[in-house]
């Protein structure tokens, strides 16, 4: 199939299936014609590296499930480079909420000395 075929089937513009190539996260194959020529495989590459970025993962971050896929597994997480990625990012989130609490009480704290009885939306 081609690259319009590929954008229209998985949602994703052209121009971010060629980013990814240009990443080495999808590999065109070229026609006699020139044009780029895509196979169901890469329906399945494409849909795994949209599921991570959809949770918040980089597109350096897809690149060990793309290469689990590619490796034959039914999934791209079945593999240990992936499994490291998952736990890499959860903690990246625990830091980030922990980070947001804090924040969250100082600025509470603020509101608190500022204006006695205040009471904001949320507030717990």
């Amino acid at each position: 199939m081609r690259i319009g075929e590929l954008a229209g089937r998985t949602g994703v513009s052209t121009r971010s299936l060629r980013y990814y190539e240009q990443h080495g996260l999808l590999t065109a194959r070229r026609g006699a014609n020139g044009y780029r020529e895509y196979t169901e495989d890469d329906v399945r590459l494409v849909a795994e590296i949209r599921s991570r970025l959809s949770v918040g993962f980089s597109l350096e971050d897809t690149r060990p499930f793309v290469d689990c896929l590619r490796a034959g597994h039914d999934t791209g997480d079945a593999c240990g480079e992936s499994v490291a990625v998952y736990r890499r990012k959860l903690a990246e989130i625990d830091d980030e909420i922990r980070i947001l609490l804090a924040r969250r009480a100082e600025v509470a704290a603020r509101l608190g000395a500022s204006c006695a009885g205040c009471f904001f939306q949320g507030e717990r």
